[in-house]
């Protein structure tokens, strides 16, 4: 009995490492990579917010920052922003490749913009771009 706990103790972290990507549904469209971009951002995961973003360094190293960012706000902001709903104020098409979704969440009421790209048959947010004002 002890042995078969053991075994599981060590072969659960090996499955949950080995789980990849497909935990979540590729993006119908661009509005719903933004979406699920935005909303895994504010509910703190930012594994789901990862999957529908460009992964490259500068993306990657943003998204660490807000991370860490995110980690430092009180229990009760936390839960403010889990519970917040995305209010989309104009999702704009700029070419057939690039959208730019003019969002607020309710908690914070903080107009922001993300861009989303269609890259190698995907839509993915291009992160730096909504951080650096270059959309």
């Amino acid at each position: 009995m002890k042995a078969v706990y053991f075994l599981a103790i060590l072969l659960v972290p090996a499955f949950v490492a080995c789980s990849n990507d497909s935990d979540y549904p590729k993006a119908e469209d661009a509005f719903d990579a933004g979406r699920q971009f935005i909303d895994g951002c504010l509910k703190g995961d930012f594994k789901r917010a990862a999957f529908y973003m460009v992964n490259d360094d500068e993306n990657n190293r943003d998204l660490l920052q807000l991370k860490n960012t995110y980690k430092q706000k009180s229990q009760e902001q936390l839960q403010n922003y889990y519970s917040a709903s995305i209010q989309v104020n104009e999702d704009a098409t700029v070419s057939d490749t690039v959208h730019v979704i003019n969002y607020m969440n309710s908690y914070d009421k903080i107009a922001r913009k993300v861009k989303v790209v269609l890259r190698n048959n995907a839509w993915q947010v291009d992160f730096k771009y909504t951080l650096n004002g270059n959309l």
